[in-house]
């Protein structure tokens, strides 16, 4: 075998269940936090001329970029012939634009860094924007979607609903329209889609919300890409509520799930939440979240890459 797994400490759960699919033992690599902080990271293989995939989800803390960082260059260090970073959730691609003076493009500075390390490829899940992979100068960057695993499932989970034609897709927002008619078009005759347009003053904070479509007497389901704090989500779906939906379902690709989100959840009307495994789910959730795993399809992206094949079977349900 002329390549090797590793995780580097952010998702070992998902990352265990990638080598578990790909019959293959996830690489042994020392990962340590000194007492002031500082990281530091060994791999303890041979590692030259190999094709390194290092699994490492970028969010919170700060310390999981950190260790990304540092595995690339440790990598490149002992001649590996490849490296893939395999980053399942991108942390600051909220941050993809400058807002206001004298700001950061912070998803930018992050493609520049792995650029500037020498990582040859990305592999990532539903990106807040596809245009970030545009920061990228060097490295190849390769796109997931969670759609297909969602589907499959959601086709079985709202059988009853398919068959009456009383499922109604909702975006959250006018951004994610493309997104909601994608599931909407998969899961629908009629590929009718709700609208939720917001008003945003300050981030996280939603000031107005009013709803574009019918869903009265109908089964919603509220698509998007990921789930933070959960406030907004609790503000839509009180407002479906309002409009007359039987039920509220809802579903994210990267359950983020900050600060107080699983009481915010508990408290809001929302009957179940559908999230990955994209961030790690060994912690306290909210009994209304269902996780679906995407380690299936990230094992065989790693398989086609790994043999030099396309991707794009991968996208469709």
């Amino acid at each position: 075998m002329n390549y090797a797994l590793f995780s580097l400490g952010s998702n070992d759960p998902l990352a265990q269940k990638i080598a578990n699919h790909l019959h293959v033992p996830l690489g042994e690599v020392t990962l340590k936090t000194f007492s002031d902080g500082e990281q530091h990271v060994q791999f303890m293989e041979n590692l030259r001329g190999k094709d390194v995939f290092l699994i490492q989800s970028t969010n919170p803390p700060a310390e999981s970029w950190v260790r990304l960082f540092l595995a690339v260059d440790a990598a490149r260090g002992a001649s590996a012939r490849e490296i893939t970073a395999i980053m399942p959730y991108m942390g600051y691609t909220r941050q993809e634009r400058k807002s206001k003076p004298r700001e950061p493009i912070s998803a930018r500075a992050f493609a520049m860094l792995l650029d500037t390390l020498g990582t040859n490829k990305i592999l990532t899940m539903d990106l807040h924007t596809d245009a970030i992979g545009g920061f990228f100068r060097t490295t190849n960057v390769d796109y997931l979607y969670a759609r297909p695993v969602f589907i499959n499932h959601l086709k079985k989970y709202f059988a009853k609903e398919l068959q009456e034609e009383s499922l109604v897709v909702v975006s959250p927002d006018v951004g994610g329209v493309v997104r909601a008619q994608s599931y909407a078009k998969r899961l629908t005759k009629t590929s009718d889609l709700a609208i939720i347009h917001k008003e945003r003053e300050i981030p996280n904070q939603v000031t107005r919300m009013k709803l574009v479509g019918d869903v009265s007497g109908k089964t919603t389901l509220i698509v998007d890409d990921m789930l933070d704090t959960c406030g907004t989500l609790k503000k839509a779906t009180e407002l479906l509520a309002e409009s007359g939906a039987k039920e509220i379902f809802a579903l994210a690709t990267h359950g983020i799930l900050s600060g107080n989100a699983n009481a915010t959840l508990d408290a809001s009307p929302v009957k179940k939440v559908f999230i990955t495994d994209t961030i790690n789910v060994d912690r306290p959730l909210s009994s209304k979240i269902e996780v679906i795993s995407v380690a299936e399809i990230f094992g065989n992206a790693v398989g086609r890459i790994n043999n030099g094949e396309s991707l794009s079977e991968l996208f469709e349900a």
